[in-house]
């Protein structure tokens, strides 16, 4: 992957791109490859999922997210190729239209590589944003990053829930743990919800044939944590699996024919 010379990375919400892959960007560009950055969502939910005295105030949200999304690409030296202007939770409902902006995204900045959080139940856009990936792998190779998920009610960041011989694991060194807790502080507006993240490691394979009609793991997923709530919290995610399965099935769960001129 790092021999790559155009790396198009697929990022669900603002602050993915350093969860997942800061290292990883970093010692690309040392390499001298250019490293261009799709936003997919705006990182914020929809007005009506806000706290009654937020919602007025969601426009504003959004800038402040772009905002420190910018100062993190300046800091990594990666390009941004677009920002789509879709709300935090809802990508499964725009597949087509996100597939898309990628096919159009991949042609111009010519990506020679896809990088995508993996298939792991951390965040339902995650795993939207891998189906989508999934669809283009026969044109481009695609390879995935963990960033966070809940498999046997443990939480696990930075590592597969399974590993099956593809694996590269960067070991960060000291100054790059630095570094990427920097970028972290960055986002100021997500205080207090990146705390799981490993700064240790980060770890990337070949996109696997995933299953995309049956959820990552069995149990619970990261998202489903407090889907217990009576309410509807603006921080948890109601998304249920199934609902991504079967929109998955709506799209079609096989890769997409080669695209001329993409």
């Amino acid at each position: 992957m790092m021999f790559s010379k155009r790396i198009l990375i697929l990022i669900p919400h603002p602050d993915d791109e350093v969860v997942g892959c800061a290292a990883a960007i970093a010692r690309a560009r040392a390499k001298g490859c250019r490293v261009f950055g799709l936003y997919l969502t705006d990182g914020v939910p929809v007005r009506e999922y806000l706290w009654p005295w937020q919602r007025s105030s969601r426009a504003k949200r959004v800038r402040r997210r772009f905002a420190e999304a910018a100062q993190v690409a300046g800091m990594l030296g990666m390009e941004n190729a677009a920002e789509q202007q879709v709300p935090t939770r809802s990508l499964k409902n725009h597949l087509q239209d996100s597939l898309d902006l990628i096919r159009a995204t991949m042609g111009l900045v010519e990506a020679d590589v896809l990088l995508v959080p993996a298939y792991e139940g951390g965040h339902a856009d995650h795993d939207v944003a891998n189906f989508l990936a999934s669809r283009l792998q026969i044109h481009v190779p695609v390879w995935e990053f963990s960033e966070y998920h809940l498999d046997r009610r443990t939480v696990h960041a930075n590592s597969f829930i399974e590993n099956n011989g593809t694996e590269e694991v960067i070991q960060l060194t000291p100054s790059e743990q630095e570094a990427k807790r920097r970028l972290l502080k960055t986002y100021e507006s997500e205080r207090g919800n990146l705390n799981y993240v490993d700064c240790q490691q980060e770890a990337f394979r070949p996109l696997p044939p995933y299953d995309y009609t049956q959820p990552p793991h069995d149990g619970a997923l990261w998202y489903q944590r407090y889907q217990w709530l009576p309410f509807r919290h603006p921080r948890v995610d109601f998304t249920q699996p199934e609902e991504l399965c079967a929109a998955f099935a709506g799209l079609g769960c096989r890769s997409d024919p080669i695209v001329a001129g993409v």
